[in-house]
């Protein structure tokens, strides 16, 4: 938690910094994906940013070569009728590290699709029904020392294993358009783990929920909060956060079965192509560990945004 905390400071400190160049250098809007219709509303953003490090044989500083990369994908279509609307949005995250004599590390890894149907009861109220996924790209290990002082990887996760499918059913209040939470009394979860004795060694005999010789659970007794805030908090610094609250009232209401799930970023704007940006997940999830998880990575890189509609 340290680290975050000092990360969120360099932020800001680069923030600053950067904001006597961003105002010299020329802002352009936006680049447009595709013609403006008065139905949809379409945008995209991605970053790209790369670390790097290469040392002389000779070097008598210390450390080990590097290379670094951090991708991220946040994708929109929102379509808009009368009392009718149907919301789609596509958010991936990616960052892996190789330092030489380690191999490569991923650092972040997050798949999150959704898809909601909405029926307007009234400006700030909608009826809704909703279906995500939230996975990741690629294995997750646990790196420790044997007795030999050599560090072995024991396998955490894979590609898919874990995989949530929720499908939420209830009402959304929107007060504002960067302020949003969905109430789902009602919201089925499907967890699927494939192959699950292959994370036994780490996770114990129900790795994420998910007994041996099955590879999906049912949490069909469930309710969701899901509730988003995406807004600029200052000139070209914007802040997005995802919270979701997942509780399955079938099996046990306690209050440390509630799950819980903050996915947020910090973006400082430099120009139309440059930015610095800080990332971080924290996760608690009963079936998974007993303490909070989290994880954190600050970024310096190329970006790029379009959207489809005249900005307001």
């Amino acid at each position: 938690m340290k680290q975050f905390v000092t990360a969120l400071l360099l932020v800001l400190a680069a923030v600053g910094s950067y904001r006597t160049a961003a105002q010299a250098l020329p802002v352009s809007p936006a680049a447009p994906l595709a013609p403006a219709d008065t139905l949809w509303r379409k945008s995209l953003s991605t970053a790209l940013s790369f670390q790097e490090a290469t040392l002389s044989s000779n070097w008598r500083g210390g450390g080990v070569n590097s290379f670094g990369l951090n991708a991220l994908l946040n994708a929109h279509a929102n379509y808009r009728q009368g009392i009718h609307s149907w919301d789609n949005e596509a958010d991936f995250l990616y960052a892996f590290v190789a330092n030489q004599g380690q191999g490569y590390r991923k650092s972040l890894d997050r798949l999150f699709l959704d898809t909601k149907y909405g029926r307007a009861l009234n400006p700030h109220w909608d009826v809704f029904v909703s279906l995500n996924l939230l996975t990741q790209f690629a294995p997750g290990y646990r790196y420790n020392d044997d007795a030999n002082g050599q560090q072995q990887a024991q396998l955490l996760s894979s590609t898919f294993a874990p995989a949530f499918l929720t499908m939420a059913y209830g009402f959304e209040y929107h007060p504002t358009t960067y302020f949003k939470v969905r109430l789902a009394p009602f919201a089925p979860r499907l967890t699927f783990v494939g192959r699950p004795e292959r994370f036994v060694a780490a996770l114990g005999d129900t790795p994420y929920g998910v007994h041996l010789g099955h590879t999906t659970r049912w949490e069909v007794l469930a309710a969701q909060i899901l509730a988003e805030f995406d807004k600029n908090i200052a000139t070209n610094v914007n802040l997005k956060a995802r919270y979701v609250l997942f509780v399955n009232y079938g099996q046990d209401l306690a209050l440390r079965r509630v799950d819980h799930r903050v996915d947020a970023s910090l973006s400082a704007k430099v120009n139309r192509f440059v930015n610095v940006s800080l990332t971080g997940i924290l996760l608690y999830d009963y079936d998974q560990d007993r303490a909070v998880q989290y994880s954190q990575g600050l970024t310096l890189g190329v970006t790029y945004t379009a959207r489809g509609y005249k900005a307001r």
